[in-house]
């Protein structure tokens, strides 16, 4: 199969998954008004002026496509891109006791986060299992930024408010606050172009305020694609004008086909497949986001040593053909193995990769099996992740300006 074909294949994918995911939550009597009622981002009428091709996701009508998946995919690994990222959600939390109720939220040690550092975590009910994975952005002592998932967002809120004490303050931010990623080795050069205050000391995992158009701006380097980059926090209208500036400068839009194929390559979970309220965090593999030596929501049931069973494995698959989340994963001998959770063909491996939890004595590198996608067996072996190793996350913003 050509690339061209690999990318047809993996829109179609995409574009099914998401339309059949928005119909199982829906009535065949209320699919059509779902649709309607799908919400749209402050860029909406940007992307359908730059052609964009639109699906549903996480409520809302966002661009799937520009130019072609394989080539913003490209683009953000030599170049820049831009995304719309207006969807995800954002709360702010101040108040006296704010870092301990926060403390007891979220799984990531929170006391010791300085002002100006940012922090992945998982959100996790009674039992154990995620309610949604967070970035939390110290702001000072007693206040704090958070910044979550778009499909879970108002659940989040209701979930974390109804565990603050009196006296924090808590607020849903949403909907006034838009939100660009600028991502890709020619990101720095441009941020520094369109910000007053200089770039230069932006660390990973580490945010400022800077100003844009005279306006104050919040701006860090978080990241989900593997490449150098940052996130810009804004007004919507402010939020667009960037967009359009960050094209004048060069940047390319890219929609979330890039978006997912790039975190993929990362080995970066993706709520709803890697992630969900019935699986223990502590399986993804991501231990460092989870603190046991404190007490939060779940953690008896997170950290206890007989409730990790499976573990989340790369697998690099034989062939060209990229496997797709539910698809059986089989142990050498024929057994059930496992399941893939997230699956794709790799624009910068040109080979079919995957994530799947699978139980413990298969998670060795090197450990071959198989995967059932219902019309074939493909064969996959274990790997490390992240897939691509030449990302330029965490490298100096120096070396880029």
């Amino acid at each position: 199969m050509t690339a061209d074909a690999h990318e047809i294949h993996y829109i179609f994918s995409l574009l099914l998954y998401q339309f059949s995911t928005l119909y199982k939550k829906s009535t065949k009597r209320n699919f059509m008004n779902t649709c309607r009622e799908l919400k749209r981002t402050p860029l909406y009428q940007i992307h359908l002026d730059l052609g964009a091709k639109m699906a549903p996701f996480g409520g809302f009508e966002m661009p799937i496509q520009y130019d072609g998946i394989i080539a913003e995919h490209v683009a953000t690994r030599t170049a820049c891109t831009i995304f719309d990222t207006c969807h995800m959600g954002e709360f702010r939390f101040k108040g006296a006791s704010a870092a301990r109720d926060l403390e007891n939220i979220l799984t990531c040690r929170v006391n010791s986060m300085e002002i100006g550092q940012c922090r992945y975590g998982f959100i996790c009910n009674e039992r154990g299992g995620v309610i949604d994975d967070q970035i939390l952005y110290r702001i000072a002592s007693d206040e704090f930024f958070m910044v979550v998932n778009a499909s879970t967002q108002s659940a989040d809120f209701a979930w974390i408010t109804g565990h603050l004490s009196h006296g924090v303050a808590a607020e849903n931010l949403s909907e006034s606050t838009g939100k660009i990623d600028l991502q890709g080795p020619g990101a720095p050069k441009i941020m520094q172009k369109l910000m007053r205050q200089t770039v230069a000391d932006m660390k990973y995992y580490r945010f400022k305020y800077n100003t844009y158009r005279a306006e104050r701006v919040l701006t860090s380097r978080t990241g989900y694609t593997g490449e150098i980059g940052f996130e810009i926090y804004g007004d919507p209208q402010l939020i667009r004008q960037f967009f359009n500036d960050c094209l004048e400068c060069g940047a390319k839009p890219a929609g979330l086909g890039a978006r997912d194929t790039l975190r993929l390559e990362m080995g970066l979970p993706l709520y709803g497949h890697e992630l969900d309220a019935n699986r223990n965090p502590m399986e993804s593999g991501f231990t460092r986001s989870i603190d046991c030596a404190k007490q939060f929501i779940g953690s008896t049931v997170v950290c206890g040593p007989g409730n990790v069973r499976q573990t989340l494995v790369g697998l690099i698959l034989s062939s060209r053909r990229a496997a797709r989340a539910g698809d059986t994963i089989l142990g050498d001998d024929g057994t059930h193995a496992g399941a893939i959770t997230s699956g794709s063909y790799s624009p910068s491996l040109e080979k079919a990769i995957a994530l799947g939890y699978i139980e413990k004595k298969y998670g060795i590198p090197g450990t071959r099996l198989q995967v059932d996608t219902g019309r074939q067996k493909l064969d996959a072996i274990v790997t490390e992740t992240p897939f691509y190793r030449k990302a330029t996350c965490r490298k100096n913003i120096a070396e880029f300006l």
